[in-house]
C-alpha cells in the first residue's frame, strides 16, 4: 500500500463549511436520504436514545461528509470520533494498533458520559473490528446504526482514487472492497424503544407483577409457579429474574448474521432498507404472565406489518394471524430463554382463536385481568400504551457482557440480551 502521501486538508476545514453543505438543499440530495436526517419524528426519537452511528465505506466515498452532517443535525449531545484525526491509513489496522487503542479510548470515554449520539468515521470493513465496536455498544447499552454513504461513486475505485485523501491506488482500494460489497446483517432486526418509553413500559410491567402477585385469584394458582412445599406470597419480580437491562425491544426477524433461513431476503426488501433507523410508534394492548415469561403484547399497524416476516406466526403446524407473535419481553424465569416469550404469546393467541379468551377475575389499576389457565394471565389494558421505537438491528453476540450502569457510582452488572 502506498504510504508516501501528502494529506489533503479537507478534514481541517472550518465547521461552518460542513454546516453550509448540510443545510443547503439537503432534502434534495439523494446521498442524504436517511430517516435520521430527513424524518423529524425519527430525529426527536433519537434524541431520547443512546445511538452509535458506525459509518463504513471506502476512502473517498463520502463518510466524513455524512459524519459532519449528522453532527450538525443533532448539535448538542453529539460527538464524532474519526480515524482521520489519528492519521490512520485505511486498510492498515495492524500497523496502527496504538492509534486504534487511543481512538477506542476516546469513544469509550464518550460512552461513559452517556453522550446521546456518537458518530464513528472509519472504513469499518473488517468483521473483527466491527465485533469490537458491537461489544463496546453492548457494554454501554447503545443502539447501533450501521450506515454507508449513498454517493453514486461509493464502490467505483477509479473515481475513489481521485477523491480519497490518502492517495490510495485503485489496487489499494480493491483490497478493501470485498468487506463492503455485501450488507452486514445483525443477529436480529427489531424496534428498539427509546429510553423514556422503555422506563415507562418497564414500570407498567412491574406494577402488573406486584398487583397480580397480590391478587386472590392468582394466589389460588401458585402451584404453577412454586412447588407444593413452598408457602407464602410469591414475589413475581424476583421470580422473573432474567430481565433486559437496557432498552426494551420487539424483534421482527432473527437473522443470525445472515445464516438464518430467509435472512438475506428479508434484509434486501425495499421496505426494510428504507425503514432502517426510522422511528415508529408501537401500541401495547396487553401485558401477560406465564410460568415461564412475562411480556407486553404489541398491536402492529399496517405500516409496521410491512416489516413483519411471513413465517414467524406459526405454532406447530398451525398458522395464526399475521403479527400474532409481536411482543416485548419484560422478564424470564430462571433457565428460560427469551424466545420463549413469543411462543407463550402464540399459545395464548391460539386459545383466543379457538374461542377461549379466559375468565375475567378482576380489575387491576390498568385494566381487566383474565385467567387463561395453566398459570397464564392476561391484563387487557383499558388505555393502550404507545411507545416510540427505532427500527434497527442488534449486532452483538447476545451473551453475558459486563455492563456499565448509567447511575453514578453504579457497579458492573450482568447483561443478558433479550
Amino acid at each position: 500500500m502506498n504510504t508516501s502521501f501528502s494529506r489533503k486538508s479537507h478534514t481541517l476545514l472550518p465547521k461552518i463549511f460542513f454546516r453550509k453543505m448540510s443545510t443547503s438543499g439537503a432534502k434534495d440530495k439523494p446521498e442524504l436520504q436517511f430517516p435520521f436526517l430527513q424524518d423529524e419524528d425519527t430525529v426527536a426519537a433519537l434524541h431520547q436514545c443512546k445511538t452509535l452511528f458506525i459509518l463504513r465505506g471506502l476512502p473517498g466515498s463520502g463518510k466524513s461528509t455524512l459524519a459532519h452532517v449528522i453532527v450538525d443535525k443533532y448539535h448538542d449531545g453529539t460527538k464524532m470520533v474519526s480515524a482521520d484525526a489519528y492519521k490512520i491509513i485505511p486498510g492498515s489496522r495492524g500497523d496502527f494498533s496504538k492509534e486504534y487503542k487511543q481512538l477506542d479510548g476516546e469513544l469509550a470515554a464518550y460512552c461513559r458520559r452517556n453522550i446521546r449520539i456518537l458518530v464513528l468515521d472509519d472504513t469499518n470493513h473488517e468483521r473483527e473490528r466491527l465485533d469490537q465496536l458491537f461489544e463496546m455498544a453492548d457494554q454501554y447499552q447503545y443502539l447501533v446504526a450501521l450506515v454507508e454513504p449513498k454517493t453514486a461513486w461509493r464502490l467505483d475505485c477509479a473515481q475513489l482514487k481521485e477523491k480519497n485523501q490518502w492517495q490510495l491506488s485503485v489496487d489499494d482500494l480493491k483490497k478493501l472492497k470485498p468487506g463492503l460489497e455485501k450488507d452486514f446483517l445483525p443477529l436480529y432486526f427489531g424496534w428498539f424503544l427509546t429510553q423514556k418509553c422503555s422506563d415507562t413500559l418497564r414500570k407498567a410491567g412491574q406494577v402488573f407483577l406486584e398487583e397480580l402477585g397480590s391478587h386472590k385469584a392468582f394466589k389460588k394458582e401458585l402451584q404453577h409457579f412454586v412447588s407444593g412445599d413452598e408457602h407464602g406470597k410469591l414475589e413475581l419480580l424476583s421470580y422473573f429474574e432474567k430481565r433486559p437491562p437496557g432498552v426494551l425491544h420487539c424483534t421482527t426477524k432473527f437473522c443470525d448474521y445472515g445464516k438464518a433461513p430467509g435472512a438475506e431476503e428479508y434484509a434486501q426488501q425495499d421496505v426494510v432498507k428504507k425503514s432502517y433507523t426510522k422511528a415508529f410508534t408501537l401500541t401495547i394492548s396487553a401485558l401477560f404472565v406465564t410460568p415461564r415469561t412475562t411480556g407486553a403484547r404489541v398491536e402492529l399497524s399496517e405500516q409496521e406489518l410491512q416489516l413483519w416476516p411471513n413465517d414467524v406466526d406459526k405454532l406447530l403446524a398451525e398458522s395464526l394471524p399475521r403479527g400474532s407473535r409481536a411482543h416485548i419481553t419484560l422478564g424470564c424465569a430462571a433457565d428460560v430463554e427469551a424466545n420463549q416469550t413469543g411462543l407463550d404469546l402464540l399459545e395464548i393467541v391460539r386459545q383466543e382463536k379457538g374461542g377461549s379468551r379466559g375468565e375475567e377475575v378482576g380489575q387491576l389499576s390498568r385494566g381487566k385481568l383474565y385467567s387463561l389457565g395453566k398459570g397464564c394471565w392476561m391484563l387487557n389494558l383499558a388505555k393502550k400504551i404507545e411507545v416510540k421505537a427505532i427500527f434497527t438491528g442488534y449486532y452483538g453476540k447476545g451473551k453475558l457482557v459486563p455492563t456499565h450502569g448509567s447511575r453514578k457510582g453504579g457497579g458492573l452488572q450482568s447483561c443478558t440480551i433479550i
